[in-house]
């Protein structure tokens, strides 16, 4: 058995009504460096466990308000990274399946309990340590991934989230729709990784990004020999993904042909790989998105009806990022937190008309344009982050006054020139620009004295 040295984290709850024996088994145990804990039935045990934070319960079968297998039960519904060691009286192998078959970790017959018990507390020990640990995993994974990782307070993009938070208790396809560059895969990894699927695979697939056979082949797989270049097999996207969930991104994009094929495996489960007669099957939950109208892409003739059908029974409309400008400043801060780490320059000022012209931004390319321009912004910065960085081509929105960014940036300009005391090389320097550029800008604002 390998070495297990516990902590003071390790702690163990004895419930048996017997005191002595309860008292006995404690010190026992305390003796090989536990932390141990006693309750003298099953009511004031479930209490300690809500209290404490508990690994191993060595629990009596028979106690004076429960039935120890059912207690068992109980426990692992309630905690079920806990794990139970069962003592019975006479160590009936019934008592025993039955504990067993109630989640115990194993159980003991008391008179020789003394004998075996710490070295089955060091295996449930270690076993509950697994389980933490694997539980910490996954709330970091869901940390990063979840719904936490969708930032903005607008009312079009919390509707959107709390859509994608209902579906996500559910098994349902879902269809998102919304520009390029809107969040598509952000949301659909949140509905993944907020689901009972969180713990298996989440696989991304692009349907624009391979040739009509070749997305055949990488969705179903393919047989050895089942064209020229294959001379392997290949599992593909779907078999990856069983038990998970397969992210189609694009899917307009899917010919119509392949997409009667996709259809029928949503339905059933069932699917063949290129060249192979065997049929399969796939336990996979589905999420498509789209940046076109597939309504009007169905009335074209270009995408399968019963398909449409099928993905749009749950769709969740991703709004641009034009139409919530109050979500910019918020995932502003967020991009510019993450490349000034990377930039190593955690001490940039953000100038407030810097904000305010990304706030009159059109923003056609959406968040992915947001964190492309901030990205480059905090590589040309030197001390702060001013509208003066924007790129040349950076413009308004045509509902805003075409001389607004303008207006932002001179003013920006020729605050900076007075903290200067008129120094234009200094100038220069706090705003992130080369001196002949900020001549330019004198020149074009007309700021000479």
């Amino acid at each position: 058995m390998p070495t297990f040295v516990p902590t003071v984290e390790s702690t163990i709850l004895i419930i048996d009504d017997e005191d002595n024996l309860r008292s006995l088994l404690a010190r026992s145990i305390e003796l090989e460096g536990y932390h141990v804990i006693q309750a003298k039935d099953g009511k004031s045990g479930l209490k300690q466990l809500a209290q404490e934070n508990v690994q191993v319960v060595v629990s009596d079968v028979r106690l004076p308000d429960a039935n120890g297998i059912e207690l068992t039960a109980q426990i692992k519904k309630e905690f079920p990274d806990v794990e139970v060691i069962v003592l019975t009286a006479f160590g009936t192998i019934q008592d025993g399946v039955q504990a067993m078959k109630a989640g115990a970790f194993d159980y003991l017959t008391k008179g020789d309990h003394m004998v075996r018990v710490i070295p089955l507390i060091a295996k449930a020990c270690e076993r509950a340590r697994l389980r933490q640990k694997v539980r910490l995993l996954e709330s970091r994974v869901t940390e990063r991934y979840g719904f936490g990782q969708i930032l903005g307070n607008s009312s079009l993009l919390t509707r959107s989230v709390e859509l994608a938070q209902k579906v996500a208790a559910t098994d349902s396809t879902v269809l998102l729709s919304g520009e390029t560059g809107t969040g598509k895969e952000v949301f659909a990894q949140a509905i993944h990784y907020e689901s009972l699927r969180k713990s298996k695979p989440f696989i991304a697939l692009n349907c624009s990004a391979f040739s009509r056979d070749l997305l055949e082949s990488e969705l179903f797989g393919h047989a050895e020999g089942a064209f020229t270049g294959a001379i392997r097999v290949n599992k593909g996207y779907l078999e990856e993904a069983n038990e998970g969930t397969l992210f189609l991104d694009e899917i307009g994009e899917m010919n119509p042909e392949l997409q009667v094929k996709l259809l029928r495996v949503i339905e059933t489960g069932d699917y063949y790989r290129v060249g192979d007669s065997r049929q399969r099957h796939a336990n996979v939950r589905f999420i498509a998105a789209t940046n076109r109208n597939l309504e009007q892409e169905v009335e074209a003739g270009h995408f399968r009806r019963d398909l449409f059908y099928r993905l749009s029974a749950f769709t969740i409309e991703l709004a641009p990022l034009r139409q919530r400008p109050e979500d910019i400043p918020v995932l502003a801060q967020h991009f510019i937190k993450q490349f000034a780490l990377k930039t190593d320059k955690q001490s940039i000022v953000v100038s407030p008309d810097f904000i305010n012209a990304l706030r009159q931004h059109p923003w056609k390319g959406n968040i992915r344009e947001l964190k492309n321009i901030i990205e480059r912004c905090l590589i040309l910065a030197d001390k702060e982050l001013t509208p003066a960085l924007l790129p040349p081509d950076f413009t308004l929105d045509e509902a805003t006054s075409g001389t607004a960014l303008a207006t932002v940036e001179r003013n920006h300009i020729i605050r900076i020139l007075r903290q200067a005391g008129g120094n234009k090389t200094e100038a220069a320097r706090l705003l992130g620009i080369g001196l002949t550029t900020l001549y330019r800008k004198i020149d074009e604002y007309k700021l000479h004295p």
